[in-house]
């Protein structure tokens, strides 16, 4: 059997390639910024996301709506996930 090992649907070959092509285009003095920049930005999408979801959940329960159901559909999302690791867990893989 043939194993390959990708990461979003690139090899390794293809994975440096476009590290070098990166490095040739910004300038290996320009990468750190680049990527504490994006990390910013992650960190901006992911707070603002959770204060929207927030501010729903509040308004929500000013208004006297049940929120409940998102907190059952958490619970059962993570009875699945624990079951899914038990299963998981007892298969051994040989690599």
């Amino acid at each position: 059997m043939i194993q390959l090992n990708t990461f979003l649907f690139i090899g390794g070959q293809e994975a440096i390639l476009v590290i070098l092509a990166i490095i040739m285009i910004f300038g290996a003095k320009n990468i750190p910024e680049i990527a504490r920049g994006l990390g910013k930005g992650m960190r901006m999408l992911k707070d603002a996301s959770n204060d929207i979801k927030t501010e729903i959940t509040k308004t929500a329960e000013k208004q006297g709506l049940d929120t409940s159901i998102t907190k059952d559909v958490q619970e059962e999302l993570k009875k699945v996930k624990d079951e899914f690791e038990d299963f998981t867990g007892s298969i051994s893989r040989k690599m």
